[in-house]
């Protein structure tokens, strides 16, 4: 099954706040969100999808996705989703999980698919965000086979639970997975890029100029 997280799109990117008001970054995080849906929905053969959220937008759209809530009143932040929705996995008997994100606008179906072909028959696949330091996709067969621990640096604890479970561990480095927003320079980065996504839309069209996303000045 596939797991994507998402908190309060009300309240989101907060350290995007120097360039952005919280206006312009729920849209921003629910664009994004849309984009990350969209490929889900578009990608053929793909298994099962849920949303762990309790955020009234996000539950809208998984329903016109037509893609399963799993409810997360507490809201405990990233890692306690997953590790709660990993448990109705194992209890429905689900094969293995992958999570994603929901603030990777540039994903595509051919790169789930290729996290699907290296996969263990027994153990996992990571995508590293483009810095290295955090964990932008993690497939675990069996579902629970180490605790999921998200944060700026997840990644190399990640690699480390991962080969601790003795079962094999496959890295992949692909470029749209790879790319997260949640800070300035990854904005930057985004505008850069090839695409034509409906973050990268929203993006374009505030205009902002260059040197405020190399400094993270004042909001706008």
């Amino acid at each position: 099954m596939i797991l994507v997280p998402i908190k309060n799109t009300a309240s989101a990117k907060q350290r995007l706040a120097s360039v952005l008001d919280q206006s312009a970054r729920t849209q921003l995080a629910q664009e994004m969100l849309t984009d990350v849906l969209t490929t889900l929905h578009d990608w053929k053969n793909r298994p099962k999808v849920g949303i762990v959220t309790s955020d009234p937008y996000t539950m809208k759209l998984a329903a016109e996705y037509r893609f399963e809530v799993i409810p997360d009143p507490d809201n405990p932040g990233e890692t306690g989703a997953i590790e709660m929705a990993t448990q109705i996995c194992m209890e429905r008997g689900e094969k293995s999980t992958l999570v994603i994100p929901a603030d990777i606008p540039l994903i595509e179906s051919w790169e789930l698919e290729e996290i699907y072909k290296h996969a263990p028959a027994e153990g996992s696949v990571l995508v590293p965000a483009g810095d290295g330091r955090g964990t932008n996709a993690a497939f675990r067969r069996p579902a629970n086979l180490f605790p999921l621990r998200f944060g700026n640096d997840s990644f190399k604890p990640h690699h480390a639970a991962a080969q601790a479970t003795g079962k094999p561990c496959v890295v992949l480095n692909l470029p749209g997975i790879a790319v997260d927003v949640d800070n300035p320079s990854d904005l930057r980065q985004l505008l850069s890029l090839p695409g034509e996504t409906r973050g990268q839309r929203l993006a374009r069209s505030w205009n902002l100029p260059a040197d405020l996303l190399a400094t993270g000045a004042d909001a706008v």
